[in-house]
């Protein structure tokens, strides 16, 4: 199964390499650029019975690894073979 994690400070935690962008956007002319947030994705193939447990293994993956739980939000896609 495909599996996608998107991960996203989570509100109120201080972004500065999202404020280096909207700053540098400004700075380009692009002015109805605000409140860039930068984050990042991760994808990957997880070897799975049904996408339950797929999305259950990289629940566990962001718990353990992937995601630093006190300042990130984290989303799961999972994306079945065909």
């Amino acid at each position: 199964m495909q599996v996608t994690i998107n991960i996203s400070l989570k509100e109120g935690v201080l972004d500065p390499e999202g404020r280096a962008v909207e700053t540098s956007l400004q700075s380009l002319g692009f002015h109805e650029a605000s409140n860039v947030r930068i984050g990042k994705q991760i994808t990957l193939s997880i070897d799975a019975e049904d996408a339950a447990r797929a999305q259950q293994r990289a629940a566990r993956m962001c718990e353990s690894l992937l995601t630093n739980t006190v300042i990130e939000d984290y989303s799961i896609e999972v994306i079945e073979d065909e």
